[in-house]
């Protein structure tokens, strides 16, 4: 599979890229960049990267003005809309590419990126919260309740470092038809946070309190090891990874998530990341090509795919041979990654997920009452927004 010729001057063009530093979010961008060099000569596409927890938490326009290229999570949208730090794309590419974008893309993920009506963003890497269970050690958990009955026993273990408690309220608020950030004045009704809070305690009392200082990449790798009891992470963000043979001791088994509701596996707090392209970049259009192919579904389901990523259209999700590696990782979280739910996106929203994270975290700990948190919860979210 051969990259698009987009650059046909003498003039040499260096872009600087930014991604995050799990292999598979730097190794399908490094791979793309090689093909896309080769097609293009006299253009150099280098790559730096960051951790997980930078990657959640780095503001982008800090990014932006260094990099051309900039891999992002989609809440950050809001902060950078208002302040400027990213191109829009549908500036710089064809109507009928971000109409292909849209139509294959996997659940929200496409829109989590548009906004005040641009495309600041592609999607390259569809993810949300599922389930893991180790298949050698039994069978996944179809409900709640069987998620606690697993805890009670000693075989849960729940990434639950912040912000992930915050996004495992959110999974099951939206699972129970509650969903959050409705409405300015409150993140969520207040009978419908403390029955999530009483579900989610349910099992953190259970817990390693380990998992308090656990990303889902902490907790994946905990749940492959060779020896102990652990059988499943009831929600937690997808790492195909994991599914393949010879990654960890032992393979993971990716499916839908437990339900707390009774309406199927819905409501999962949608992650994933974009491809963007800086304000400050001075060769929009090349940067904004490579972004449009990159997103595109001959690069994801082929270069993409068998260069370690995840991908985010949703004709790579559906091909068998991109499926085989992973153990059908992706058809078996289809239906959690088509119903999820999307974050609020605005300017303020950040600052309020670092704060809500800790919240969620300290009441799961028993350090703050469901009631005091969730109030604390409230507030900061209604704060989070301009005043009119």
């Amino acid at each position: 599979m051969s990259a698009p010729r987009l650059h046909t001057s003498a003039e040499p063009i260096t872009l600087r890229g930014m991604t995050w530093s799990d292999p598979r979010g730097y190794d399908p961008v490094v791979a793309a960049a090689e093909a896309f060099m080769r097609a293009n000569p006299g253009v150099t596409i280098t790559w730096d990267k960051r951790s997980l927890q930078g990657f959640e938490s780095t503001p982008v326009d800090e990014l932006a003005a260094a990099y051309d290229l900039m891999v992002i999570d989609h809440p950050h949208t809001g902060i950078c809309v208002a302040e400027g730090c990213l191109l829009p794309l549908d500036a710089w590419l064809p109507p009928e590419v971000l109409q292909a974008l849209a139509n294959e893309t996997v659940g929200k993920s496409y829109v989590s990126y548009t906004l005040q009506g641009h495309q600041w963003a592609l999607p390259i890497d569809a993810a949300t919260q599922v389930q893991a269970h180790r298949p050698d050690k039994g069978a996944r958990a179809a409900t709640w309740a069987e998620v606690i009955a697993a805890a009670q026993a000693g075989e849960v273990i729940l990434p639950l470092r912040p912000p992930h408690g915050l996004m495992c309220l959110y999974t099951l608020a939206a699972n129970i038809g509650q969903p959050c950030g409705s409405a300015r004045d409150e993140l969520l009704p207040r009978a419908t946070g403390l029955a999530v809070f009483e579900a989610l305690l349910a099992v953190s009392r259970h817990l390693d309190p380990a998992c308090f200082g656990m990303d889902p990449i902490a907790a994946l790798d905990a749940l492959c090891e060779e020896t102990g009891r652990l059988r499943l992470a009831p929600l937690t963000y997808l790492y195909k990874g994991y599914a393949n043979a010879g990654y960890r001791a032992k393979p993971v088994a990716f499916t839908d998530i437990p339900t707390l509701g009774q309406s199927g596996p819905i409501g999962s707090a949608l992650g994933g990341t974009g491809i963007a392209v800086s304000h400050r970049c001075t060769h929009p259009a090349l940067a904004a090509g490579f972004a449009g192919w990159l997103a595109g579904a001959e690069c994801q389901r082929g270069l993409y795919a068998q260069a370690n990523g995840q991908p985010g259209n949703a004709v790579a999700w559906a091909d068998a041979e991109v499926n085989a590696p992973v153990k059908g990782a992706y058809f078996d979280t289809r239906a959690t990654h088509e119903s999820a739910w999307l974050r609020p996106r605005h300017a303020g929203y950040m600052g309020f997920q670092e704060d809500g994270g800790t919240i969620v975290t300290e009441a799961l700990q028993g350090k703050i009452a469901p009631e005091a948190a969730l109030d604390a919860l409230n507030a900061r979210f209604a704060a989070s927004f301009p005043i009119d």
